[in-house]
């Protein structure tokens, strides 16, 4: 029988009626606590810490359900759940978020990646669908290169130029490009947005970024979550639209005749397109709220 770690009869706190817990009931349990809390998916959430706390496939959270955990188990997970409580993103706490399909690792170092940037993607194949062509792309402000790697890994053989003014960001990066086996196709830059690019490394087809958009208001605005993420990586701690202006007003330098700006925003909107580029297509989400934009060189 699995050991409790204070009572070694089993995991769960003996009570004169219910001397065990299933796997189900800790779930349930721990997913009531999560959503007390304001977590947006506790039942989600609960599922994920377990699994990782386990580890396990969600398949076994259904089939061994009537289980009783082991105490490491419980241990692990209680402190898990703990820290989710604490509105520590799950993603930091598991160390992986999941974007176009692949694992991403994650730390404190890094914005998490969100589905919203993957509207940026579906944009990039729309006007290079040619995907084993040599292709130069750039990103700028790369963080856990979830954009560049994902470039890297859907253009087999196109080269990936990857900035970030973050010595640790970049770090991160390149694990995460060692693990998905795009490495070898990918230059690392080391500087505040533009600037560290080297002459050699273009010109570019493309230049894209999901820089800091929110504006310094609306950073009081946001889920507590939010407070643990790189502030660096959120806000321009001005009206969220001086970084897109600045890679509006300096990329068009680093691109080859004809090639493209992508840029991801959110509700600071985008600033006014610099003579020499065209706004060719703003992007909305299913919900119909901007989320990018795509710009040509004229």
């Amino acid at each position: 029988m699995p050991c409790s770690p204070t009572t070694g009869q089993n995991c769960s706190q003996p009570s004169p009626t219910d001397k065990t817990v299933s796997i189900g009931k800790l779930l349930r349990e721990s997913a009531e606590r999560l959503k007390q809390a304001g977590c947006d998916a506790p039942q989600l959430d609960a599922g994920l810490l377990l699994m990782h706390a386990w580890p396990c496939s969600r398949i076994d959270l259904i089939i061994r359900a009537h289980d009783e955990p082991e105490a490491a188990v419980c241990q692990r997970f209680e402190a898990l759940v703990a820290r989710r409580i604490n509105r520590e993103p799950l993603a930091y706490i598991i160390g992986e978020k999941e974007f176009w399909s692949r694992p991403f690792r994650v730390s404190p170092d890094v914005l998490i990646p969100r589905p919203e940037t993957e509207h940026l993607i579906e944009a990039v194949i729309a006007r290079f669908p040619e995907q084993h062509t040599s292709y130069r792309f750039c990103d700028i402000g790369t963080g856990s290169g979830c954009i560049a790697i994902t470039l890297a890994a859907e253009y087999p053989q196109a080269l990936v130029v990857a900035t970030d003014i973050s010595s640790e960001a970049l770090h991160m990066a390149q694990a995460n490009a060692r693990s998905l086996d795009v490495a070898a196709r990918m230059l690392w830059r080391n500087g505040d947005m533009l600037q560290p690019l080297q002459h050699e490394d273009g010109p570019f087809d493309l230049i894209i970024s999901n820089p800091p958009y929110v504006s310094a208001g609306e950073m009081y605005e946001l889920e507590p979550e939010l407070g643990l993420e790189p502030r660096h990586a959120l806000t321009d701690e001005a009206d969220g639209l001086q970084f897109l202006a600045t890679i509006l007003h300096d990329a068009p330098a680093q691109l080859k005749p004809g090639g493209y700006i992508i840029v991801e925003t959110g509700t600071c909107g985008l600033p006014a397109t610099p003579a020499g580029l065209v706004l060719e297509e703003e992007i909305h989400d299913l919900a119909g709220l901007l989320r990018g934009a795509v710009y040509k060189q004229a």
